[in-house]
């Protein structure tokens, strides 16, 4: 029987070598800030959002042309943390 992630992380590789992971709760979620947000404006330099939900009174901006790689990494619940 397949298992259904709990979450997913996504990983944003920067210029500079910066990482950053954010988490969204389905795909679908990061599917949509990916093709609303960050896809149309891909080679702008100007800053949009990154929803930091699962962090309370953060937030993070990034420049779209800035971004170098995502990668999406299902997380189950029984998922080992990685640091």
């Amino acid at each position: 029987m397949p298992r259904n992630p709990s979450e997913y992380a996504v990983h944003i590789l920067m210029e500079g070598g910066h990482r950053e992971e954010i988490r969204f709760t389905d795909v679908q979620d990061f599917q949509k800030w990916f093709g609303n947000e960050l896809s149309p404006k891909a080679a702008s330099n100007d800053f949009i959002s990154v929803p930091i939900k699962n962090i309370q009174g953060e937030y993070m901006v990034v420049r779209p042309s800035r971004i170098l790689a995502i990668r999406v990494e299902p997380m189950f619940s029984s998922s080992v943390e990685r640091f």
